[in-house]
């Protein structure tokens, strides 16, 4: 297990889920300006800048996901399903999109499920 995008996806889902709560910006919105952001940053940093940005772009999808129902520990369940999915899928599927896009669905998609069956959650945003 990568470590870097078990971090890199945290860090995404968190910072779009507490960005998309400012008053300038929504859940896209935030998702697009910190994956930008990520990106320049990680084309410094890392060889591997499309791997992990992608990982990254995939934390933000977590953290635009149901702001009204989703909490910090929900969110960071989420998050690390989507990063323990991705690492299993991208290797079995043809590029990133769609090993980005089935991991951001069945994580967001486990943790609503274990909600409605009763599963314990954490508060929504004091915000909300």
């Amino acid at each position: 297990m990568n470590s870097v995008i078990i971090s890199l996806v945290v860090l995404a889902a968190f910072a779009t889920y507490l960005l998309a709560h400012h008053n300038r910006f929504d859940g896209i919105r935030a998702s697009a300006s910190l994956s930008i952001i990520a990106y320049c940053v990680l084309y410094f940093v890392t060889p591997d800048v499309e791997l992990y940005s992608v990982a990254f772009f995939g934390g933000t999808f977590i953290g635009m996901s149901a702001p009204k129902r989703f909490g910090i520990f929900t969110l960071a369940i989420s998050a690390l399903l989507f990063s323990i999915l991705f690492e299993y899928l991208v290797p079995l599927l043809n590029g990133y999109g769609g090993a980005l896009g089935l991991s951001a669905f069945l994580s967001v998609c486990i943790c609503h499920i274990g909600i409605l069956l009763g599963a314990p959650r954490s508060k929504a945003s004091a915000k909300e």
